[in-house]
């Protein structure tokens, strides 16, 4: 499935900008695909980079690592229990709290990015094992409508949105 599949009252609009900036591929092919860039992304920043912040209180890039896994696990979790046709209002969570527990900075690079790779991987086998249907079913997560499919391109699309912010800033 495409993403021009997906209509407005699958997502929260805020989630447009993420949505904006992932191609109109199919799910699984833009999900691997973005897997490999990520992977080379962070394995090109410099030595120096990787335990800096650019001001107090913002990430480094082994934060914004852990994030993009925590994220992934927390939205493919969502897409899992709307597919399967939960229909349960599913919370939100404080993205801040889970980077202060999760001490990132404490953990090496590599081992980041292996768990990334992980979670990508179970990633793919979930998506790759929804229907057209469930994909397209629809759910509550944070007080907002939302679909697999929408949930499967935000996770590209945010991932996308760190790599730029890290680009720009770092």
């Amino acid at each position: 499935m495409t993403k021009n599949l997906l209509t407005t009252n699958q997502y929260a609009p805020y989630y447009g900008t993420y949505l904006s900036l992932v191609p109109d591929d199919n799910l699984l092919e833009v999900l691997e695909i973005a897997q490999h860039q990520f992977i080379k992304f962070v394995q090109d920043v410099p030595l120096e980079k990787i335990d800096y912040a650019y001001a107090p209180g913002k990430w480094t890039l082994k934060d914004m690592v852990q994030h993009i896994v925590d994220v992934e696990r927390v939205f493919a979790y969502r897409a899992l229990r709307i597919g399967r046709g939960d229909t349960t209002d599913l919370p939100g969570f404080d993205e801040n709290e889970y980077a202060d527990a999760a001490q990132a900075n404490r953990r090496s690079m590599q081992g980041l990015l292996s768990e990334f790779a992980a979670v990508r991987l179970s990633t793919l086998c979930l998506f790759g094992s929804l229907s057209s249907e469930e994909l397209m079913k629809m759910g509550t997560a944070s007080g907002h409508n939302i679909s697999p499919l929408a949930l499967g391109y935000i996770i590209v699309g945010h991932q996308i949105h760190h790599m730029k912010v890290f680009t720009e800033r770092y």
